[in-house]
């Protein structure tokens, strides 16, 4: 068996996988509490926007990770259609577990298919993009420990929603998108807890691309566009905001002196 090392660069990838796993569940909460206070489309937008910040912020998560995973006698390689399928899967699945939210009638229901939807999607994700791993060698999984994984998930989906939900304070938003994003990052690492190598050492040349030819500028490239979708939603006024300033325009409007 080959050595598994899931820090290859000491703490640096776990808490930067960590930071962006935060921001996103952060974006996603803010931008779904945005959604359940609008209508139409605004609702709609809302909550696309909620579906690419999370799914965008966990496959990040995922793959910063990635870049500190390394096995002993043997390079590591990614396959480039399904590492970016994994990413649409992220998106898909986790927008329409936000949208069974945002869209349901029954609050208790709609947690209930959106929490699991939401689960299944990251452990998808997460399975997925090990998929596309080359090396010299042979991966295998602990079948109780990928089950663990898949729950933990689920249950970290399943209280983001209801925080999304329940809670509609900024302070409230950050403290539960910090435990979200402990919560996606003990998944990882739970899934990745499950997997052995059996390394067969070879001089031919693996398929794919590296973590850094691929992985790490599409990582950054997504790391900015969840900063710029942040700086996006503090700077949008939320609905109150909108109602007091029109409040406000139109007590201006009607004070006006008459000419």
């Amino acid at each position: 068996m080959g050595h598994l090392d899931h820090a290859a660069y000491g703490w640096l990838t776990p808490a930067l996988s960590y930071v962006m796993a935060s921001i996103g569940a952060a974006l996603g909460l803010r931008c779904t509490v945005r959604a359940l206070a609008a209508t139409g489309s605004a609702r709609r937008n809302w909550l696309l926007t909620a579906a690419s910040a999370l799914g965008t912020g966990i496959w990040t998560m995922h793959f910063v990770a990635m870049l500190g995973f390394d096995v002993t006698g043997t390079e590591i390689h990614y396959d480039v259609p399904l590492t970016i399928l994994s990413l649409l899967v992220a998106v898909l699945v986790v927008g329409a577990g936000v949208c069974a939210v945002g869209y349901g009638k029954n609050r208790r229901r709609s947690l209930a298919i959106g929490g699991l939807t939401t689960g299944l999607g990251v452990a998808s994700m997460h399975y997925l993009g090990m998929a596309a791993l080359r090396l010299h060698g042979e991966i295998s999984y602990d079948p109780p420990v990928v089950g663990l994984s898949v729950v933990v998930a689920v249950i970290a989906a399943t209280v983001a929603l209801w925080a999304a939900l329940n809670i509609t304070s900024p302070m409230a938003v950050a403290g539960a998108s910090l435990v979200m994003g402990a919560a996606v990052s003990s998944m990882h690492y739970t899934g990745m807890a499950a997997v052995a190598v059996r390394v067969a050492p070879s001089d031919v040349a693996l398929p794919g691309a590296t973590a850094m030819q691929f992985i790490f500028p599409l990582a950054v490239g997504l790391g900015s566009y969840l900063f710029i979708t942040a700086a996006f939603v503090a700077l949008s006024p939320t609905a109150d905001e909108r109602a007091a300033s029109a409040a406000a325009r139109n007590l201006g409007e009607s004070v006006a002196p008459a000419h």
